[in-house]
């Protein structure tokens, strides 16, 4: 197909009901939407031919934590911040795998059926670790990172958060 037939096929599709460009006052309703609506984690709209848009929220709003409070032992000087220390880089050193949307949280892909992951689990970018329903819709949540499950931050079938952490993952396990 040359490129004039290809323009000539792209104006006649614009003219078909239901099928159009993507607008960017459409993008920028949908940006709107998606900041005046905290429960919604991302939006996406696919078009004809592959086209697309994928708005996602980047970051949860900011929660302030609390600050850590050290413990010492009279008869053990020192150990306790040795302690404190230690845990505080274990922790910093798992990633998290955080909620992209409000929903309900399944660790399996029905009930009765074995888990996505256990701790110990050894999880690849690409697979799938939980379901979060939201809206009647299931959605399958992807690792994004390879490593070990540490931690299950959730209980199974509880109501999720968007940005909640989800698992704990060593990428070095």
């Amino acid at each position: 197909m040359t490129p004039q037939e290809m323009k000539q096929l792209a104006e006649m599709l614009q003219t078909i009901p239901g099928i159009k460009s993507i607008e960017l006052q459409d993008v920028q309703g949908l940006a709107q939407l998606l900041r005046e609506s905290p429960e919604i984690g991302s939006i996406e709209v696919k078009g004809w031919f592959g086209t697309g848009v994928v708005i996602t929220r980047t970051a949860a709003p900011p929660v302030a934590a609390p600050a850590p409070q050290m413990f010492h032992h009279a008869s053990l000087p020192g150990q306790a911040e040795a302690r404190e220390t230690s845990r505080g880089a274990v922790v910093a050193a798992l990633k998290e795998i955080k909620s992209p949307m409000v929903g309900t949280f399944y660790m399996s892909p029905e009930p009765g059926a074995e888990p996505y992951v256990k701790p110990g689990s050894r999880i690849t970018p690409g697979q799938t670790v939980c379901i979060i329903e939201a809206m009647k819709i299931m959605n399958e949540i992807e690792a994004e990172i390879a490593g070990v499950i540490r931690e299950i931050s959730v209980d199974d079938a509880q109501p999720v958060e968007f940005g909640q952490v989800l698992f704990r993952v060593d990428p070095h396990g």
